[in-house]
């Protein structure tokens, strides 16, 4: 894939945690987002988003406007201080403990993959997977129920994807996503969307490439906070997405940030503990802790 540049936020709240700077508490003696920063060490440039003392040399600090105003205000903030050649960005929560080099490289590798998967690698008759396939290792209970999305993601529980893992994520406020012309550019918005036409990637007969890949923890559930992204398709959803509001992203959710973006999701099949693993409360740092040993 080559260079690709890190947007790590850190600016959440911590309610579940007494309003704590959740990123600076330690696993493994080292702050959460010291950890997040040095799994996209090669990143240029590495952007974190939010209020911190001392961060890595190297590391871009901004805030989100305004201060506190959730993921996707972050996200537009991280994204502001890229260059224009700047093609490809790992957006990330900073509180990641358990991510990778790893982890990062096989995103990245799923991103550049750009022909769509049509049949499942063991071919066209085997039999779809069941929802806990293996191919994602065994996750503890996390607190609260299982089906409840994590607290940055603002996932509800995501359907099967399409085969292949490619799955669009519907606009807020509609029942489907808008289905990209076969070749040429995707369909154009509605007057007023603030949304420019994608050009079509990669593909067969004209497919749409992915315009992110991200992780699915152990139920299928997205991620989308331990992603990849074109920086190009982010761009456009913000700008979107500023108009729908009416200017203000302040509280937006991450789900209404990749309405109509073709997601590839990717189940962590490698070694060791789960790297989309986020702690949200308490009990998921002392996990972390045993795991990071």
């Amino acid at each position: 894939m080559g260079t690709y540049a890190a947007v790590v936020l850190a600016g959440g709240a911590a309610r579940r945690m007494g309003g704590l700077d959740k990123p600076a508490l330690p696993v493994g003696g080292r702050p959460m987002r010291d950890r997040v920063l040095a799994a996209v060490s090669d990143a240029t440039p590495r952007v974190l988003v939010g209020a911190a003392d001392a961060v890595p040399a190297g590391v871009l600090v901004v805030r989100e406007d305004p201060p506190g105003g959730g993921p996707v205000a972050a996200a537009a903030a991280g994204l502001a201080l890229l260059d224009p050649d700047v093609t490809v960005v790992a957006l990330l929560a900073a509180d990641l403990p358990l991510l990778t080099r790893a982890a990062i490289a096989e995103l990245l590798k799923h991103l550049d993959r750009e022909t769509p998967d049509i049949e499942p690698a063991d071919g066209p008759s085997a039999p779809p997977p069941p929802a806990h396939s293996g191919s994602a290792p065994a996750t503890p209970a996390r607190s609260g129920s299982a089906s409840a999305p994590t607290a940055h993601s603002g996932f509800a529980p995501t359907p099967p994807p399409v085969r292949g893992g490619l799955a669009p994520t519907p606009p807020a406020g509609t029942a489907l996503a808008p289905t990209p012309a076969r070749g040429g550019l995707a369909p154009t918005p509605p007057a007023g969307g603030g949304l420019a036409p994608t050009p079509v990637r990669g593909g067969l007969d004209g497919e749409r490439g992915p315009d992110g890949a991200c992780f699915v923890d152990g139920d299928g559930r997205r991620q989308s906070l331990c992603g990849v992204w074109r920086v190009g398709a982010l761009r456009a959803a913000v700008d979107r997405l500023t108009v729908e509001r009416g200017g203000s992203l302040s509280g937006a959710p991450v789900r209404a940030l990749l309405a109509g973006l073709v997601v590839r999701e990717v189940a962590w099949s490698g070694e060791g503990p789960p790297p989309w693993f986020d702690c949200d409360t308490d009990e998921d740092v002392r996990r972390a802790e045993e795991w990071a040993r």
